[in-house]
């Protein structure tokens, strides 16, 4: 008795709610229809801002219309013309209507809340069409009492249920910004001039933290000139110069870029080394129509925040470019190995693994620099990189593949390591350690360092100054002996003892 009492409550509460929802239904849709038959207006300037649906098919007989053309506002009312002002219409006498409802003349109003004034009787505006409405009415009833037919469906996976997969649109590329087009042209024009070089000799170094030559498994280089002259990084192929190859060793394999993603190898010999400078010149033996020697700027005018560009194999990604700006100039480059390179570009171009050697640029595509060294604590770029000056790789390359070695003038002395200078307490200047006897810094009468009879330091002379160009420590003084040419005469000012002394010595080859 109490299941079939259960059962029979059940169902009268189906029922109920069957037809509850099936009034609400037909309330949706009656409204939408006597809506859309509430008149037709057959003015084809007439637009949707009043829902087209139910004007458009409102009128059983064709009205003309009359539209005010010059809106006003009547109270409440805003009088609109084609949807957007007051719409007036009136029957078409030579049409038998069996409606005459509608013989009368007809205005539509929309009100400021948005709502539709219609023979006086206030409607809301709809703006979704009329067949929209019918079939959001008619899915929202099936979902509402006959659920499991469509959740049971996606749950079993019905082949009649379809899942249809929109694809957004595609658009076509569009042009690029100029300052894209013109690094995009700089690239092209200048990665050609870019080789790859690996050096045959060279085993895994440790990373390490500060300034240091980019440690590598390869590194890159530049085509000087169609003789097949390639510029890269003494350290790059350090390894093999380490055995000391005469000029005409092999001592790297150089890649060089053919076509996009192709490249052809070459032997690279040794023509010529600085590594004061951390410049190496190798040649190789390729044909002139794959040598596109590089186009070398000036240094000398570059200003900090200008554009630059550094093309490089980073990681062995060949032909990689990396965007920033000169960050800074004049910085003294400083490695473990003891190399001071004065006059370095700063830059914040990506460096890294793979980039040693390769060219820095500037906005239009002239070397600046060559990729050098990186400020790092991990071993990999941190936004700090270094390049040797183009002003520099003008005075050695051309040393290097006259003579294979850089003529370089010289007092030929010994000079102190900076941190041996502070540990003596020497703050200013370059500190003189050993004078050779038959030099002409000897003859000018320089004393080295030397120990006393008690065991104790005796410190040698103090170079401050060249020719009134101040030193500050042994980079200063390697640094200014670079502008000037064996044979020269200069000026020291040094410091000896407690006396400040001025000694003239005449410049002789370096030795070292």
């Amino acid at each position: 008795m109490g299941l079939g009492r259960m059962a029979s409550s059940r169902c009268f509460f189906s029922a109920c709610s069957s037809v509850f929802w099936i009034k609400l239904i037909k309330y949706i849709i009656s409204t939408g229809h006597s809506l859309a038959k509430a008149g037709r207006i057959p003015c084809e300037t007439f637009r949707s801002d009043i829902s087209s649906q139910m004007l458009a098919s409102a009128c059983i007989s064709p009205l003309q219309c009359n539209r005010r053309e010059t809106p006003k506002r009547v109270g409440r009312r805003e009088v609109f013309v084609d949807g957007v002002s007051s719409i007036y219409c009136r029957r078409d006498e030579q049409t038998n209507d069996e409606d005459d409802a509608f013989s009368r003349s007809v205005s539509i109003h929309r009100l400021e809340d948005g709502s539709v004034k219609y023979l006086g009787r206030m409607v809301r505006q709809s703006t979704v069409p009329l067949t929209t409405r019918r079939m959001f009415a008619t899915t929202f009833f099936s979902l509402c009492c006959f659920p499991s037919r469509y959740f049971s469906a996606l749950a079993l996976g019905d082949s009649s249920v379809t899942v249809e997969e929109v694809t957004p649109p595609v658009f076509p590329p569009g042009p690029l910004f100029p300052t894209e087009e013109r690094v995009v042209k700089l690239f092209e024009r200048n990665t050609n001039s870019v080789v790859n070089i690996f050096d045959i000799t060279l085993r895994p170094q440790l990373n390490v933290t500060g300034v240091v030559e980019v440690p590598e498994g390869n590194g890159s280089g530049v085509v000087w000139d169609e003789q097949g002259h390639i510029v890269t990084n003494y350290h790059v192929v350090g390894n093999a110069l380490s055995r000391n190859p005469s000029p005409g060793q092999v001592v790297a394999r150089v890649n060089i870029l053919v076509s996009e993603g192709l490249q052809k190898s070459f032997e690279g010999k040794l023509i010529g080394a600085d590594r004061a400078k951390d410049l190496a010149v190798l040649k190789v033996e390729a044909s002139k129509d794959l040598l596109n020697p590089i186009k070398v700027g000036s240094s000398s005018s570059l200003r900090v925040g200008q554009q630059c560009l550094a093309i490089g194999n980073p990681f062995g990604f060949d032909h990689t470019l990396t965007v920033g700006v000169i960050s800074g100039l004049n910085r003294d480059i400083s490695s473990r190995a003891g190399i001071t390179i004065a006059g370095g570009v700063q830059t914040d171009a990506a460096i890294n693994p793979g980039n040693s050697g390769g060219p820095l640029l500037d906005s239009k595509g002239s070397l600046i620099g060559i990729n050098t060294a990186i400020f790092t604590q991990t071993g990999t770029s941190a936004g700090v990189g270094f390049a040797i000056p183009s002003s520099t790789v003008l005075k050695i390359v051309p040393q290097l593949i006259q003579f294979g070695k850089v003529v370089r003038a010289s007092l030929n002395v010994e000079i102190a390591p900076d941190l041996v200078a502070n540990q003596l307490n020497v703050r200013n200047g370059a500190l003189v350690m050993q004078v050779p006897g038959n030099s002409s810094a000897a003859k000018a009468g320089l004393l080295p360092t030397s120990r006393g009879f008690a065991g104790n330091i005796i410190l040698g002379d103090i170079i401050t100054a060249i020719d009134e160009k101040s030193v500050k420590n042994k980079g200063d003084l390697s640094n200014i002996l670079d502008d000037y040419s064996v044979g020269d005469k200069v000026l020291l000012e040094i410091v000896r003892g407690n006396q400040s002394l001025e000694l003239p010595v005449v410049l002789e080859e370096s030795q070292s």
